[in-house]
């Protein structure tokens, strides 16, 4: 059994207490397969086993690519339960970056699902020798790269042992999570028990419990996902998970399986809203929707609620952790422009570009310290030092890169990336205020707004839209927007674009939008 410090319990025990309990009940589905308490737990065993006999040992990283599924939580929890760490990584990235971010977790064994044997065995290549077997028990980790096929969840030989007790502390290393890498190459950042345990404590509070029914569609390597699959694992409450995204499939899926709790990230919300068929699905289970990871309009918030009834929350942290704000928008209408306030134990303060710890009232970087922090960066103690920031007592904070200030009831208000702020002309403009005025021109369905080299002013706006009539022209648009704002917030160009480039979490790219400006500016 794991060892518990104050009150905590790891999540693979967790599991297996609701196996002992409440075995006949279903733990988690997909399209292909139902699981109950005491089939979930057995085949975490069974995969724990096979992980023990390949000699993978406590805080040895074991990867896992593949799409969402029931197989994949599986997984996940077996690798916990042989005191392993995950390491989710998206199936999408390029066999570089995979190879860079199997080569950063150190990692010897891959699990993976057949979409993603081809960018892994590229990786494998670049990085060692790559080994894909079938079945798991009849090869071992080699030296190079072990890639297994998740489909075969290790069968016979170990169905009915038991791994070997491993003691678990909440300060253990429990995944590395690579980020994004909106702005680069992604960053693993490793999250200790302990975290993901505040993670699961704060869900009693939403409703998680035996009875809630969980619908996930972002992917499992995300963040954004995990906020949501612990408590539900953590509470006996249970998982639908679809492999990707789609408004049609997601809103069959919420009516059948009467799901309780969801999370999604704003664009998501969109395209169901935006769906014809929207109002033809009963909702009328679904009584808690989470939000996270992007920016979620105040217009988005209010829409959302009065077209289903359910409850929002809105989470705004960052996967290093550090402090969250909590907006639970169905409790405080008016404010809805902002994140919300501090979660109980979490510390926000702001600070200049010093360093310095700024009074109320004043707009600068977020940093936040909570219960649920990051250990570090992989591998990275500089660019762990570089994220972190102390008070004048030596407390240790996160920095988020973001903009932001309080309002005189204590709700923060985020004003934009501390990295897509421009300054222009000696000027601070932030890119989610001209990105709001944009949107408000009847033909624009969606805009981005990077800042790009100028000769006059060292750096200027320019804007990418997505329209949603295709008989405006830029000129009209450009022209519409510049008669609408200051001075200096005047866009030094406009180009429509399709869709705007955005990662499996909804996150625009902007990087890329720079990368695609090649029109000369003044």
């Amino acid at each position: 059994m794991t060892s518990t410090s104050d009150d905590f319990v790891a999540l693979s025990d967790l599991v297996h207490l609701q196996a002992q309990n409440r075995g006949a009940a279903q733990a988690a589905c997909d399209a292909l397969e139902r699981l109950s308490w005491a089939h979930f737990d057995a085949q975490a065993d069974v995969v724990a086993v096979w992980l023990q006999t390949q000699g993978i040992a406590k805080g040895d990283p074991v990867a896992v690519c593949a799409a969402a599924s029931v197989r994949y939580a599986v997984a996940f929890v077996g690798i916990l339960r042989a005191g392993a760490v995950v390491v989710p990584l998206s199936p999408s990235v390029t066999p570089p970056v995979m190879a860079s971010m199997l080569r950063d977790a150190g990692a010897r064994l891959v699990l993976v699902d057949e979409g993603a044997q081809a960018v892994v065995a590229e990786a494998g290549a670049l990085i060692g020798r790559a080994l894909v077997a079938q079945t798991g028990p009849h090869s071992q980790v080699s030296e190079g790269l072990a890639v297994h096929l998740m489909g075969t969840v290790f069968p016979s030989p170990f169905v009915h042992l038991r791994p070997e007790p491993c003691e678990v502390h909440a300060s253990d290393s429990f995944n590395i999570i690579y980020s994004s890498g909106t702005t680069g190459t992604p960053k693993g950042i490793v999250q200790p028990h302990g975290m993901r345990w505040m993670h699961i404590k704060r869900g009693a509070a939403y409703g998680y419990g035996p009875d809630s029914r969980t619908l996930l569609s972002t992917p499992l390597y995300s963040n954004t996902t995990l906020v949501a699959f612990m408590p539900t694992l953590g509470h006996g409450g249970c998982l639908h998970l679809l492999p990707k995204f789609d408004a049609l499939h997601w809103l069959q899926t919420a009516q059948q399986e009467r799901i309780t709790h969801t999370m999604l990230v704003p664009v998501q919300i969109q395209r169901l809203l935006d769906h014809a068929r929207f109002d033809e699905f009963d909702l009328s289970n679904l009584t808690h929707t989470f939000c996270t990871s992007a920016p979620l309009s105040a217009a988005l918030k209010r829409h959302w609620m009065d077209r289903t009834g359910s409850a929002l929350v809105e989470f705004y942290g960052m996967t290093e952790g550090g402090g969250t704000c909590i907006l639970e928008v169905h409790r405080h209408p008016d404010k809805l422009h902002t994140v919300g306030r501090p979660s109980a134990g979490h510390d926000i303060r702001l600070i200049d570009e010093e360093g310095r710890e700024l009074p109320a009232g004043a707009t600068g970087e977020v940093v936040g310290r909570s219960p649920a922090m990051m250990s570090g960066y992989h591998g990275q103690p500089e660019k762990t030092r570089d994220a972190e920031w102390f008070d004048a007592q030596g407390l240790r904070f996160i920095r988020t890169g973001d903009v932001g200030r309080f309002d005189e009831d204590g709700f923060l208000i985020l004003m934009d990336r501390r990295k897509d702020m421009l300054i222009s002309g000696g000027f601070n403009l932030y890119p989610s205020d001209l990105e709001a005025l944009l949107r408000e021109h009847p033909a624009v369905a969606d805009a981005a707004v990077v800042g790009v080299a100028s000769r006059r002013w060292g750096e200027t706006p320019v804007a990418w839209v997505v329209r949603r009539d295709e008989t405006v022209c830029e000129v009209s648009v450009l022209e519409w927007f510049n008669h609408r704002c200051g001075k200096m917030q005047r866009l030094a160009g406009l180009a429509f674009i399709d869709e705007l480039p955005r990662n499996a979490i909804g996150k625009i790219l902007k990087r890329e939008l720079r990368e695609l400006w090649n029109r000369p500016v003044p």
